[in-house]
């Protein structure tokens, strides 16, 4: 199960990224209340979570792209500065009180740095262990993101009601430094190599074409998206379920979220003792995921459908876990960059649909109804992929072997 912490950097990787996922945390429920507290408006913080995530639609192939032509470290130590910068004049706003304008343009900021810099965060996981631990490696990430999400979350409600807002910001700010000073303490002759693009294969466009020419990889870019779009958003159908068939109001729908989060660190528990992250296993946990959301509506109150949601949260880690296993594991060295930006993308496109047809659903059909549509359509999606990836393989298109990078 932890056999990726048996490589020195990787440990030290994991630690940081604890620290940085929990101050990430800190530092967007800090924002959201800003937001909500000087303008009472929750279409405002909506605005502001539209915003960060905008660049990842707008800019992700090219992200990938330059991940792909650059080593990823360096691309991380940029990303990580600008991001320490950014955090710095968020909490000098929000102490000043100075106007929201600012703020957004801040958080734009931000949602451009982190698309940058994602891809370059996917790849270096291929350099900080082998190949054989990249899928426990990206298991115990799952884990570490719902810890520091847990931990963000709470820290954050304590100390906002203590201490005030901005430093919300400067922990968040501490916790880029703290990535810093670890990409400088890792062992350079401890790194894997990794393929970069030669000049012929960068580029967006050398991407897609090389995505065309590979199936598995459109059919679980395709399976991503509804699953991510139709069984992700469980934000929308908790609340549309507390207030209304379960009664339970804003006290039952958190502690569904609690329940949910719980879920997820489970989940990358399971995903980490799991030998080798496969393409069945990742249709199995779809096809579970799937019957457990359609029928999660007609179970008996709220505790009924807190116990259906915990294997479903953990089901959601077990298959996004997997399904990045597989992108990265099965997509050419050189490409991984542009596979990963395609796949960022996809999921934030994903949200961005799912979550108002969910809401539309539960409006017009009912919350029980919404679920179990939404269950059976992903469950037949599923099929579908499943089908899909057991016809012969058509013959890819070749890429050339790229040259290695340098840390």
């Amino acid at each position: 199960m932890l056999r990726a912490l048996g490589n020195h950097n990787y440990r030290l990787w994991a630690l940081a990224d604890v620290v940085s996922v929990t101050g990430g945390w800190m530092q967007v429920l800090g924002l959201n209340w800003v937001v909500l507290a000087r303008t009472g408006s929750a279409t405002a913080v909506g605005f502001s979570v539209l915003i960060s995530t905008l660049p990842a639609l707008l800019l992700g192939p090219w992200a990938g792209a330059l991940a792909d032509r650059f080593p990823p470290r360096r691309l991380i130590v940029a990303g990580e500065v600008a991001h320490l910068v950014i955090a710095l004049l968020l909490a000098f706003l929000v102490w000043r009180e100075l106007p929201l304008t600012p703020i957004y343009a801040l958080t734009a900021a931000g949602g451009l740095v982190s698309t940058l810099e994602g891809p370059a965060l996917g790849r270096f996981a291929g350099q900080v262990v082998p190949r054989d631990d990249l899928g426990n490696a990206l298991a115990l990430g799952s884990l570490s993101n719902a810890i520091g999400r847990v931990l963000g979350m709470s820290l954050a409600g304590a100390l906002a009601a203590t201490v005030g807002d901005a430093p919300l910001f400067l922990i968040n700010a501490a916790s880029f430094l703290f990535v810093l000073g670890t990409l400088a303490v890792m062992r350079p002759g401890e790194f894997h190599p990794l393929a970069v693009s030669p000049p012929e294969e960068a580029g967006v466009r050398a991407g897609l074409v090389y995505l065309r020419g590979h199936r598995v990889l459109l059919v679980l870019f395709a399976l991503g998206f509804v699953l991510s779009a139709l069984g992700r958003n469980y934000q929308v159908t908790m609340a549309a379920m507390t207030e209304g068939p379960l009664h339970a109001g804003a006290g039952g729908y958190g502690a569904l979220s609690t329940v949910f989060a719980v879920g997820t660190v489970l989940g990358g528990v399971l995903a980490a003792r799991v030998r080798e992250l496969t393409v069945p296993l990742l249709l199995a946990a779809g096809a579970v995921t799937s019957v457990l959301q359609a029928v999660s509506g007609y179970a008996p109150g709220l505790l009924g459908f807190a116990v259906v949601i915990l294997p479903i949260a953990a089901g959601a880690v077990v298959i996004d876990t997997a399904k990045s296993t597989r992108l990265q594991l099965d997509a050419a060295e050189g490409m991984r960059g542009r596979v990963l930006a395609v796949h960022g993308t996809i999921a934030a496109g994903a949200g961005a649909v799912g979550a108002p047809l969910l809401g539309w659903l539960c409006e017009s059909l009912g919350p029980r109804e919404a679920l179990l549509v939404a269950g059976l359509v992903t469950l037949a999606v599923t099929a579908v992929a499943a089908a899909a990836l057991r016809k012969p393989r058509v013959a890819e298109i070749p890429v050339p072997e790229p040259a290695l990078a340098t840390v």
